[in-house]
């Protein structure tokens, strides 16, 4: 069974998966509950442990829904609290051990950015362009350019290309993580 880092052994009962919905934004919500019958035990506790300014370390088979129970919270920050237009800098930073899954993980962000955006967008309410980036071994040098003059919203990115960009000016680009 799932086990979420955190949310065991603390004393008080698991939260209801309506309360744990009920933190996410209203697209946020709208778009999870209109595309998913409902979020799995391991999306559940990561959830509450998240939207309670704890940790988590979300330990589940695939296809349980890691993936999103990571990233639900933090794509949902980007209606919640809007980036400054003014400042360009990376707000969600995704290491992956190998580069064939920073690009998995990139592809899997497509439906819930847009899905979201079209919910936000059917509510009457703005939801800024959330930009993705991919940064590793494989990025031309043109690329990495450009992802340093006008970093994403969400980086993914491998421990190697990161060791890079924290060891030199592209650190700048991580500031506002």
């Amino acid at each position: 069974p799932p086990r979420m880092s955190g949310t065991e052994g603390a004393g008080t009962p698991a939260p209801s998966t309506a309360a744990v919905l009920s933190r996410f934004s209203e697209p946020t919500r709208a778009w999870f509950t209109g595309a998913f019958e409902g979020p799995t035990p391991a999306q559940v506790g990561a959830w509450d442990a998240i939207s309670s300014g704890r940790h988590a370390l979300v330990i589940a088979p695939t296809g349980s829904g890691k993936t999103l129970s990571s990233f639900l919270w933090a794509l949902d920050s980007f209606v919640r609290e809007p980036a400054d237009p003014e400042v360009s800098a990376t707000r969600v930073l995704y290491i992956s051990p190998l580069k064939a899954l920073g690009v998995d993980v990139e592809r899997n962000l497509r439906a819930p950015l847009i899905g979201i955006t079209q919910t936000a967008r059917t509510l009457g309410r703005a939801v800024p362009q959330v930009r993705v980036g991919v940064r590793s071994g494989d990025t031309p040098a043109a690329e990495r350019r450009r992802l340093l003059q006008d970093p994403p919203d969400i980086l993914i990115t491998t421990p190697e290309s990161l060791f890079l960009m924290l060891t030199s000016k592209g650190r700048s680009a991580l500031a506002g993580v």
